[in-house]
C-alpha cells in the first residue's frame, strides 16, 4: 500500500454484517487518496469475514485489524496509530459519508497546497430511520468559507452546533499532539477525541457541505434514549475527561476558550439530562461526584459550569429538579430529535 495518502478513515466496527458494507462502499468514492482502516472490535458475526472482503478486493485502499472487543474508543486508538494519511476521520460503520466526499478530498488537496490545516469540517446530517426530523448541522453562520482561517476569525456557534466527530476531519498529527489514548470499553468518548484535539488546532477550512450522514434510530444504538440512560456513567466519564482535557485560562486564544466553553456546556448539559432521567437517589449521586471531580481540576470553571444558566436549574435536587431536567430536555429533542 502507498505511503502517499492524503486521508485516512477508521470504521470501527463491532456486530456490524448488517450494514458496513453500504458505509464501506461510501468511502471507496474517495480512491486511492484514502486509506480505510476497519477495526472489528471482536465481532462475533461476520464483521471480520466481510472487512477480510474489502481487503482482498481493495488492497491499496483497505485494511483491516482484529482485535479483541475494546470498545468504540479503543477502536479509533489503533486507527490513529496505524494512520499514515495527513488527515484522519472517524466514520462509525452504521453510516455514510455522502456524494461530496470528492469535492472534500480536492479541498483538502487545496489546503496542503498552502501548507495544510489542522482541522477540516463539514456539515452534517441527522438521518432517522422514520424520516421524521431529519436536518443538516451547518455552520455557515460561525466559521468563514472556502478559506484557510484561525479561531479569531470565527464567530458565535449556537446552541445545538457542536464541532463533533461526523464533522471534524483532523490532521494526523494534531490528534497525536496530546499523547492520551481514549478509554477502552467506553461509549460516548467521541466529545473527549474532539476536547483532546481542539487546544492544538489554529488553521481551519470550513466546507459547506453535507459530508457525513449520521443514522439514528437503528435498535439497539447507542443513543437510543433507554440505552443512553442505562449507559449513563459512559457520558459522565466522557463529560469529566473532556473537562479535564484542558485548562480553559491555558488555551491562549480566546475565541478558542469561548468555543470549548460551548463544547463542555453542551456536554454538561447532556449529562445532567441523561442522568437524572433515571430519576434515583443513586445516579443523583453520581451526577454530583460529576460535578466534584470537575471542581477538584479546576474549582474555577467547575464553579462556571455548575451555576450557569440553565444548568443549574437542571441540577436542583430532588423530585421536582428531576421533572424540571425531563422538561428541558424534552424541549430539546424537538430542537435536534436525538433518538
Amino acid at each position: 500500500m502507498s505511503n502517499e495518502k492524503l486521508l485516512t478513515v477508521t470504521v470501527p466496527c463491532y456486530n456490524s454484517e448488517g450494514y458496513m458494507r453500504k458505509c464501506i462502499d461510501s468511502l471507496l468514492v474517495g480512491g486511492e487518496k484514502i486509506e480505510i482502516i476497519i477495526i472489528n472490535d471482536g465481532s462475533k458475526d461476520g464483521t471480520g469475514a466481510i472487512a477480510d472482503e474489502y481487503v482482498a478486493k481493495y488492497p491499496e485502499i483497505v485494511r483491516v485489524v482484529h482485535q479483541e472487543n475494546g470498545g468504540h474508543g479503543e477502536g479509533i486508538n489503533q486507527g490513529l496509530k496505524r494512520a499514515t494519511g495527513k488527515y484522519f476521520k472517524v466514520v462509525d460503520s452504521d453510516d455514510v459519508l455522502d456524494e461530496n466526499l470528492p469535492l472534500m478530498i480536492e479541498k483538502l488537496e487545496e489546503c496542503e497546497a498552502q501548507g495544510g490545516v489542522d482541522l477540516f469540517v463539514t456539515n452534517y446530517f441527522y438521518a432517522h430511520e422514520d424520516g421524521i426530523g431529519d436536518q443538516s448541522i451547518c455552520y455557515k453562520n460561525a466559521l468563514p468559507e472556502n478559506r484557510i482561517f484561525t479561531w479569531e476569525e470565527t464567530r458565535r456557534f449556537r446552541l445545538r452546533q457542536m464541532l463533533t466527530i461526523h464533522s471534524c476531519t483532523f490532521r494526523t498529527e494534531i490528534m497525536k499532539k496530546s499523547g492520551k489514548e481514549l478509554p477502552k470499553h467506553t461509549f460516548y468518548e467521541d466529545n473527549y477525541m474532539i476536547c483532546l484535539s481542539l487546544p492544538y488546532v489554529e488553521k481551519m477550512y470550513y466546507l459547506n457541505k453535507d459530508l457525513y450522514r449520521y443514522t439514528i434510530g437503528r435498535e439497539g444504538q447507542s443513543v437510543q434514549r433507554d440505552i443512553f440512560r442505562k449507559r449513563y456513567k459512559h457520558q459522565l466519564l466522557s463529560t469529566v475527561l473532556s473537562f479535564q482535557s484542558c485548562h480553559l485560562d491555558d488555551l491562549k486564544s480566546r475565541k478558542l476558550r469561548r468555543y470549548m466553553k460551548h463544547e463542555l456546556f453542551m456536554m454538561f448539559g447532556i449529562s445532567t439530562f441523561i442522568t437524572r432521567g433515571n430519576k434515583s437517589k443513586e445516579t443523583d449521586a453520581d451526577l454530583k461526584q460529576m460535578w466534584e471531580d470537575c471542581k477538584a481540576f479546576d474549582k474555577k470553571y467547575g464553579n462556571y459550569f455548575r451555576w450557569r444558566t440553565p444548568l443549574v436549574f437542571a441540577n436542583l435536587p430532588g423530585a421536582f429538579g428531576r421533572w424540571l431536567t425531563g422538561v428541558f430536555y424534552a424541549i430539546s429533542n424537538k430542537i435536534v430529535r436525538y433518538y
